[in-house]
């Protein structure tokens, strides 16, 4: 398999987990049950699942008040593009 082709796989799986992590927080609030903390979200985020939770924050109407999911979240899928380009430009990312 291809490096490239595990990489895509983990992001997909990893962007998955944080959009369906937010519909599961937003059943929870409205259940008023135990939520799942932010940081589990910003971590989410950061190992690649930005676009994710973007997602699943604009789908389920959850979070959309909050700065670190309005701002930071986004700033962090930005970083993340920016680098994957300067990455593919330098040759590491190559499909």
């Amino acid at each position: 398999m291809k490096p490239w082709a595990v990489f895509a796989g983990y992001l997909l799986l990893v962007n998955l987990w944080g959009y369906f992590m937010m519909g599961q927080d937003k059943s929870r609030s409205r259940a008023g049950a135990w939520r799942i903390p932010e940081r589990r979200f910003l971590l989410v985020s950061l190992a690649g699942g930005a676009a994710g939770v973007i997602l699943g924050l604009r789908s389920f109407r959850h979070k959309t008040r909050h700065f670190k999911f309005t701002v930071v979240v986004p700033a962090i899928l930005f970083i993340q593009v920016l680098a994957a380009v300067w990455l593919w430009q330098k040759g590491f990312l190559a499909f």
